[in-house]
């Protein structure tokens, strides 16, 4: 790992739904245990407010986040890099671990079809805490 603690980056193209939400729960479930960063290779001007609800429904506030464009600090200081639907948008970096996490987009969804997303994004986001910080509970 890169420092005392594993830096995690959640990428997707918009940077205001998917990344976000798991960018939430990965704060959310490992504390300060984990520095995490989320950004887009072509972000949004805004969260997806869909997304946001979702969170809020699971007791996660993303209200505050913005979204971001990836930068190359950025991934070069993530010890893990998350991808999250983003095809050939988003570049890759040598010698890093990288993660492709094939998920729904919630861009233009009803907050039904949000649910299930937010659900496995906390399931993925669980695992990830498990394995980056042993012995800390998963929440």
């Amino acid at each position: 790992m890169s420092g005392s603690k594993p830096v995690v980056l959640f990428v997707c193209v918009h940077n205001a739904g998917r990344s976000q939400m798991a960018a939430g729960w990965l704060r959310h479930l490992a504390g300060d245990a984990v520095e995490v960063r989320s950004a887009g290779s072509a972000p949004a001007s805004e969260i997806n407010p869909v997304a946001v609800a979702a969170m809020a429904e699971a007791g996660v506030d993303i209200t505050g986040n913005i979204p971001n464009l990836l930068e190359y600090d950025d991934a070069y200081a993530a010890d893990v890099i998350v991808t999250m639907g983003c095809g050939d948008a988003c570049p890759v970096f040598p010698g890093k671990r990288y993660e492709d996490w094939k998920l729904d987009d919630p861009a233009g969804q009803g907050i039904e079809a949000v649910r299930p997303i937010r659900d496995e994004i906390r399931r993925r986001v669980g695992d990830l805490v498990a394995d980056l910080v042993p012995g800390r509970a998963a929440g």
